[in-house]
């Protein structure tokens, strides 16, 4: 069965698939707080890993991807101020509308220019300090987003040890 695109409008990274590199207890701790609220048909949280090719990955870890990010943002603002509409906004409960509409434009500015990206690669930074005074949050993690299925190698079911805290 593929995998379910997410196109919700708070998306930060846009539309994609979207994974947690490396940390599967921090995508079953996302799903039980999902679970929690009610909203979700998911009545038993599971976890996959999966193997993927990053292909060709707009890295928000890298100045390059920082760059073309500030670009996209230079070029949206631009369009909508021309057209007299407003940005969209962030919202403090980390729905990232202006993030996801940046990254969108980003993906339109590289598909104009005849290429794609495949995958969309960053770190959010969520949660509280781990301790007082820390620069460490709590449920800081990095996410990627595929938009390109081929980039999915493989998916396999991670071990229980692998979810479990100390």
């Amino acid at each position: 069965m593929p995998f379910k695109v997410s196109g919700n409008d708070y998306d930060w990274l846009g539309s994609g698939v979207y994974f947690w590199e490396a940390n599967p207890r921090r995508g079953l701790d996302f799903v039980t707080e999902v679970m929690s609220r009610g909203k979700t048909p998911i009545k038993v949280p599971a976890v996959v890993g999966a193997v993927i090719d990053l292909g060709s990955c707009l890295d928000l870890m890298t100045a390059v991807g920082i760059d073309m990010v500030r670009i996209g943002y230079e070029s949206l603002a631009e369009t909508l101020r021309t057209a007299g509409a407003a940005l969209p906004v962030n919202k403090d409960d980390l729905r990232r509308q202006l993030d996801r509409a940046v990254i969108e434009r980003v993906h339109a500015i590289v598909e104009a220019n005849g290429a794609a990206i495949d995958t969309v690669r960053g770190v959010f930074v969520e949660g509280k300090p781990i301790y007082p005074g820390s620069g460490f949050d709590a449920k800081t993690h990095i996410q990627i987003a595929v938009r390109n299925p081929r980039c999915i190698k493989g998916v396999f079911r991670v071990p229980d040890e692998h979810l479990k805290g100390p």
